[in-house]
């Protein structure tokens, strides 16, 4: 059977020029950049799929917001706008705005943690991580395996497995574990969600130890349609009651707004604890802003409160997930492997099976990241041993079971013909794979080094030059 034909559920009104670079430029542009793809200059990229973190396409409602923005000091009516669509949607008393999503993790981990602590979450992410293990915590990983294995379809990758966050209890004990970080979906495992009754489960199991839950919430929207797709009981609900449930097993939130919310800047720090937020709001002055801006303007505030009511649209989020989706299935088709089931975010390629030949020491996700954009402009970033950094302790690289190139899909941005640009060019570079060699890392930043981490190839790119 023909696969049903689905269109964007919006009409184009302005138009960005794009401009396609010649392969010798891309050879310089990259070779500049440190084969990092962080590092290129945005001119230069014909298709950019490094992130969907603020860089959506906002609607005429949202720019329409732009042009009443409250730009007061203190007391913005924009600041009550955003807080009362946080409110209303995410279901949480009290909402601290930030900069952007990082800004959130550093209030409540600055706030929540104290040294020789343990925060236990289903997989780690960069940021997440950073502030965590900054204020004096040890992240545990208390994901499933499944979600550690690119090839494995559990419809719900991102679920916390119950008993290892029961034998880390055990372990260290309650009073040592500050909270549970659930990330809804989960970035590192490829964009997976976490299950509307794994939510119950976790939030349960912590109740009986006086533990809070506390989401990393950025992708949540996403996470709804995958239970709104395959969880029993959810199919006649909406995206906007199902959002509601699933922070009503959560004590509060890190929110970026740069993704669901579709705005290019701003998040918050969400929570029902008065005294958790009365530290928030003085600690906001020191890093932030005033608690009724928090580094937001107040055009930005009005324009995420907007995206806020946009992003639980049902026939929004059916064709993200299905844009997706799209590229997924096409890579899939022609033997590319890619993390499976579909993400919400992104295609996740598999650079341990894509480049089976080059040793994880010698950076395969970031070879592969560097060799689709020299094939055809197209910017992605890899998501492995790079971005896992080193462990504190030791200074031993971390070495995560996935080696992941994320090529992630901006909201609202590109059609399905750039998908299929996409594909074509992924596609190619895999068909040469062979060609491909590893890497040497010849600068690192102390943390956080997949931002400006600079790279040599082991051998020269000439000797694909031309062929892919």
């Amino acid at each position: 059977m023909a696969k049903k034909v689905f269109a964007e559920p919006y009409r184009i009104k302005v138009v960005e020029p794009i401009e396609m670079t010649t392969q010798e430029e891309r050879h310089q542009y990259i070779k500049d950049a440190g084969y990092n793809t962080f590092l290129i200059n945005s001119k230069q990229v014909y298709i950019d799929l490094l992130t969907d973190s603020g860089t959506s396409a906002m609607s005429d409602n949202q720019w329409s917001g732009l042009m009443i923005g409250d730009e007061a000091y203190a007391g913005s009516e924009n600041w009550f706008a955003l807080e009362k669509a946080v409110k209303e949607i995410y279901g949480f008393k009290y909402v601290t705005p930030t900069h952007q999503g990082r800004g959130a993790e550093n209030l409540l981990s600055t706030i929540m943690i104290t040294p020789d602590t343990y925060v236990p979450g289903n997989m780690y992410f960069t940021t997440t991580r950073f502030h965590q293990e900054h204020n004096g915590a040890t992240f545990v990983d208390i994901i499933i395996d499944e979600a550690h294995d690119s090839a494995a379809r559990h419809p719900f990758k991102g679920n916390v497995d119950l008993s290892k966050l029961q034998n880390l209890i055990d372990k260290v004990g309650a009073d040592k574990i500050p909270y549970v970080s659930l990330a809804v979906t989960v970035n590192m495992a490829g964009g997976q969600p976490v299950s509307m009754e794994n939510m119950r489960q976790v939030k349960e199991l912590c109740n009986k130890h006086n533990i809070s839950v506390m989401f990393d919430a950025t992708r949540c929207v996403e996470n709804a349609y995958f239970i709104q797709e395959r969880e029993a009981g959810y199919t006649n609900k909406s995206i906007k009651e199902i959002v509601k449930e699933m922070f009503s097993y959560a004590d509060g939130c890190t929110m970026s707004g740069k993704k669901d919310c579709l705005v290019n800047i701003g998040g918050f720090l969400a929570m029902n604890d008065e005294e958790l937020y009365r530290k928030s709001c003085e600690l906001v002055v020191v890093y932030e802003g005033m608690p009724s801006y928090g580094g937001m303007a107040g055009r930005d505030m009005e324009a995420m409160a907007r995206g806020i009511y946009e992003m639980v649209d049902d026939d929004y989020i059916e064709h993200r997930i299905k844009q997706v989706r799209y590229l997924g299935e096409k890579l899939i088709e022609a033997g590319v492997p890619v993390v499976e089931p579909i993400g919400g975010h992104a295609v996740f390629l598999d650079a341990r099976r894509f480049l089976s030949h080059i040793p994880q020491e010698q950076f395969p996700a970031q070879a592969l990241a560097a060799a689709v954009y020299l094939d055809s402009g197209v910017r992605c970033m890899e998501r492995g041993i790079v971005s896992a950094g080193r462990k504190k302790d030791t200074g031993e690289n971390y070495m995560p079971k996935l080696e992941l190139v994320r090529v992630t899909i901006p909201r609202r941005v590109y059609t399905l013909s750039h998908m299929d640009v996409v594909a074509e060019s992924i596609i190619n570079v895999f068909r040469n794979r062979d060609k491909i060699k590893g890497m040497k890392l010849v600068y690192e930043a102390p943390q956080l080094r997949f931002f400006t981490a600079r790279f040599e190839p082991l051998e020269p790119w000439k000797e694909w030059e031309g062929t892919i």
